[in-house]
Order: C-alpha cells, then sequence, then structure tokens
C-alpha cells in the first residue's frame, strides 16, 4: 500500500478568469475560462505524488464525466486510485472559481456531490490501508465523522497525522488530539482559535491556542506572501516564501504546500526540511494557471532548493 493515503474531495473545477472580482448582483465579462481538476484532498494528492510521494487517494465520484476526468489526472500524476468508490447515485462534485487577473486572488464555491456522502462507514473499507501508511492527510471538504473516523484509524495505528482544516467549520471535542499536525491558514487558524492572525507574529499565539486544544506535534500556519509559521509547544519556525517566478494564479497554493509537507514528512525529513520543501512546492504552483495541472514536479522543487 502507499505511503502516504489521503482521504479528500475530487471535484471538477470551471475556472474562470476577470479584470476585477465581480461584486453581489454585478455581471462583468470574463477573459478566460479553464475547466480542470480540483478539490482539495484530489489537489493534495496530485502534488504530493508529482513531488515524488508515493500516495493513495480515497474519495467517492460520480459514474459520469468528470469523474473520469479525475480517474484521468490521477493516472497522469503517478496517484493510486483504485480504491476511489464509484457512486452511480451522485454526480462527481464541482467548484466554481473566480481569479482577478491583475492580483491572483480568488473566490470559491464548491458543490461536493458524489464525495459529499463519504461517511465513516466508507472510511471503515479503508481501515488496513490507512494503518498501512506513514502519513494520513484529510481536510474538511468532506463529512466531519468521515474525517474523524479516518484520522482515528490511523492515529490508533500509529501513522503520522495531518489535518488541514479547510475551509473552516466547528471541529468536534477531541479531534484535534487525533493530529499530529494542523495546517490552517490565517482566515481558517482566526476561526479556530478565536485570535486574530494577519502575519508571523501574532500567529505564534494562535498556533500556541491550537497546541492547547490537543495537537500533538506541530501548529503550521500558513501565511500567504508572508510564508508559513511553525510552533512545536517550544519552539517557533517562521519559514520566508520562495520566489520561483512572477505569481500568475494562487488557487491551489495551500494544497501544494501540504502535499509538499506530506512528501517530505513521508520521506523522513526532519521538520526545517519538511517547511523549506512544502514552501517550494507551493512557489511553483502559483506561477501556474490551474490547480492540479500547477503542481510542480518533483525536479523543479530540488531545483528551487
Amino acid at each position: 500500500m502507499a505511503d502516504i493515503v489521503i482521504l479528500g474531495v475530487y471535484v471538477t473545477d470551471a475556472a474562470y478568469r476577470v479584470g476585477q472580482m465581480p461584486v453581489v448582483g454585478e455581471t462583468r465579462l470574463g477573459t478566460g475560462f479553464q475547466l480542470g481538476p480540483g478539490g482539495k484532498g484530489s489537489n493534495q494528492a496530485v502534488a504530493a505524488a508529482k513531488a515524488g510521494g508515493d500516495v493513495a487517494f480515497l474519495s467517492r465520484i460520480g459514474a459520469d464525466t468528470f469523474g473520469a476526468m479525475g480517474r484521468d489526472i490521477w493516472v497522469k500524476a503517478g496517484v493510486q486510485s483504485s480504491l476511489v468508490i464509484e457512486d452511480a447515485a451522485h454526480p462527481t462534485g464541482s467548484a466554481g472559481i473566480f481569479i482577478e487577473e491583475a492580483s491572483g486572488r480568488n473566490s470559491i464555491v464548491v458543490v461536493p456531490g458524489a464525495a459529499g456522502t463519504l461517511s465513516a462507514s466508507d472510511v471503515e473499507t479503508w481501515a488496513a490501508d490507512i494503518a498501512k501508511a506513514r502519513v494520513a492527510m484529510t481536510q474538511l471538504e468532506q463529512p466531519i465523522d468521515a474525517a474523524a473516523r479516518f484520522l482515528e484509524i490511523a492515529a490508533e495505528a500509529g501513522v503520522t497525522t495531518i489535518l488541514n482544516p479547510a475551509p473552516a467549520a466547528e471541529l468536534p471535542d477531541g479531534l484535534l488530539a487525533l493530529c499530529d499536525y494542523v495546517t490552517p491558514n490565517e482566515t481558517e487558524a482566526q476561526e479556530l482559535t478565536g485570535l486574530p492572525v494577519t502575519g508571523p507574529e501574532d500567529a505564534v499565539p494562535a498556533a500556541r491556542a491550537l497546541m492547547d486544544l490537543g495537537v500533538r506535534k506541530g501548529a503550521l500556519i500558513t501565511l500567504g506572501e508572508n510564508g508559513s509559521l511553525y510552533w512545536d509547544g517550544s519552539e517557533a519556525i517562521h519559514v520566508p516564501p520562495l520566489s520561483a517566478g512572477p505569481v500568475v494564479d494562487t488557487t491551489g497554493a495551500g494544497d501544494a504546500f501540504n502535499g509538499g509537507f506530506a512528501t517530505a514528512l513521508a520521506e523522513g525529513r526532519d521538520i526545517g526540511e519538511a517547511l523549506r520543501f512544502a514552501t517550494a512546492t507551493a512557489a511553483l504552483s502559483v506561477t501556474k494557471h490551474g490547480t492540479a495541472p500547477a503542481m510542480p514536479k518533483r525536479p523543479e522543487i530540488d531545483a528551487l532548493l
């Protein structure tokens, strides 16, 4: 079985490029359109595999054209997808993405579709595969009971667990105690802790609060153009961003970071090396359009580092 198992959502992204973000009630002419694979779990699996990881993806897709697109991207990226459940009763999920050309900023609406029906019972069928992995990672796009059971099985087996708490949601008691690492962005960290996060300095109190909520090894807050901040309960590490070229699209940068982080941990790298590897993966991803197609390959990451 794979070294890295990732539970999450696959959706097909419909990305619209605009000169300026529309406000509510406004219609704008777009400057470009792209249809491609997405969903945080799938993006992270593709990022980890292209970064050199041995990755299996756990999800549900519909028996439709969008689902076939997902399988195609997983094959090309080297992601094991034999455990993905094909659900004839529900369509494959989709996401609408609006990207502001000048800044690269984005707004996203996700409809999980078949992956939104993932359950704790589904996770039970994958228990043996989860327990054999080195790293297990999930997010919050699928139902939380499925994520909780996934983390529980992995933690009980001694597998390193990562929760990317995106999109932000209220977490059940004890969930963070199943996590070796938690990787929110600024907004998610603020919602989880109630503390403002605008940069490296005020990320430290939020990271401390996450550790106080039960995270076992480290809280890792991604800070966009300010890099990331890691706190392990005794030491703070601020990793500045890397530049790999002009930023054209920030969509999927967080997923690239998480995929790179999982790969580095699965390879046995220390935390400092893992943070730099994840940072390089994210830096390269924003120099290209799209999500999964923008994830960099291992030689690109090694060259940047």
